[in-house]
């Protein structure tokens, strides 16, 4: 930079020009070693939709409405993150750790997100209607209010999670364990629930109209004032199972045998031929 300096001093305009010009391509060639990373694009402006961000160490990461639609963020590291109102429509997110991660609001609709690590992570009123969330981890999750319509949760973990008032309308969800959850007015119209497990769940008011519920295994459950009308449950089992004021009236393949210890009262509708036992405060107890 001296020579240049020099020569800008003490040569001719046209060598002058000629040093400018020797100068600028210098720099030029430093561009791509200068170039913001994608990380810190993000980090900076809270943007950074497509990006390729995967494996990124993004721990703690505190961005609101941060915007993300389409990015690949594939084994990212977010866990404890906080992404309120965030947009990851259609991201990748497959096997990325979200564990704690505060994602209320966000919108995670379409979303890859299969064997995603969501265990504890707060999804209040968040969407991930359309997501393949196939064998995810949302042990312990906030769904509460939730929009998860037509989503994909084949075999995903979503023991104790609290998701009332959630919406699973015709979502996917064979197989989906759903052991001691908090499901009071979640939404399950249409859904599909084979061999799905609802051990000690409370379902008060839940509405599991027309869902396929075949093999479903229901163990001292709640299901007080749920709708089941036009649900199938051709193999399921209710025991210990709490039907105070449930709508089973049109639910096909119910078996009376399968209901063992399962309780309701005169507000209960059965299909023709089913009766129960009415429901004390010792069921309760037992249950």
């Amino acid at each position: 930079m001296t020579i240049f300096a020099a020569s800008f001093a003490h040569g001719r305009p046209e060598r002058v020009r000629a040093a400018a010009l020797v100068v600028l391509a210098l720099l030029a060639g430093t561009g791509p070693a200068l170039a913001e990373s994608d990380v810190e694009r993000l980090k900076r402006s809270g943007e950074c939709a497509g990006c390729d961000l995967r494996l990124a160490e993004l721990r703690g990461l505190k961005l609101e409405k941060a915007r993300l639609e389409g990015a690949n963020l594939r084994e990212t590291d977010l866990k404890e993150a906080s992404l309120v109102g965030a947009n990851l429509k259609g991201a990748d997110l497959r096997r990325t750790e979200l564990e704690r991660t505060d994602l209320t609001g966000a919108d995670l609709s379409k979303g890859s997100m299969r064997g995603v690590d969501l265990e504890k992570a707060v999804l209040t009123e968040a969407s991930l209607a359309g997501a393949d969330l196939r064998n995810a981890d949302m042990i312990e999750t906030n769904l509460v209010g939730a929009g998860l319509q037509g989503a994909d949760l084949r075999q995903a973990l979503l023991i104790r999670v609290v998701a009332s008032g959630a919406d699973f309308s015709k979502a996917k969800m064979e197989g989906v364990n759903l052991e001691r959850a908090n499901l009071m007015s979640a939404k399950f119209v249409g859904a599909r629930l084979p061999n799905a497990d609802f051990d000690r769940v409370s379902a008060v008011g839940a509405d599991f109209s027309d869902a396929d519920l075949s093999g479903a295994h229901f163990s001292s459950a709640d299901l007080t004032g749920a709708n089941l009308s036009g649900a199938r449950l051709d193999g399921a089992l209710m025991r210990r199972t709490r039907l105070v004021g449930a709508d089973l009236s049109g639910a096909s393949g119910l078996d009376g045998a399968r209901m063992v210890g399962a309780c309701g009262d005169a507000t209960t509708k059965l299909p023709d031929g089913i009766t129960l036992k009415t429901c004390s405060d010792m069921d309760d107890q037992e249950r």
